[in-house]
């Protein structure tokens, strides 16, 4: 008599948490491609201007109508009046 109290479970056992674990990841990727973000909601952030001087000023940089001198140049003025706090990475004090 060959019960699976006598034989044990065997490899099957491994089936089910792996089932389960790929169906939490599913979960977690369509929530995460279709805009859930927590707390903060799918919309874009308020605190960001797209029409500020400073963003203004990163566009000009970026086509390439400004150099880097005169970019850090107006940007330390900017953030004197502006009142911005943080730093950008990589720029030295």
């Amino acid at each position: 008599m060959n019960t699976l109290a006598h034989a044990g479970p065997g490899p099957w056992v491994l089936f089910f948490p792996l089932v389960w674990a790929a169906v939490i990841l599913t979960v977690i990727t369509v929530l995460r491609r279709t805009g859930w973000r927590g707390r903060r909601g799918p919309g874009p952030r308020p605190d960001f201007d797209e029409q500020s001087p400073i963003a203004l000023l990163g566009h000009r940089f970026a086509a390439g109508e400004i150099n880097e001198d005169e970019y850090w140049r107006r940007l330390t003025v900017l953030e004197e009046q502006f009142g911005r706090t943080t730093r950008p990475k990589g720029r030295a004090s």
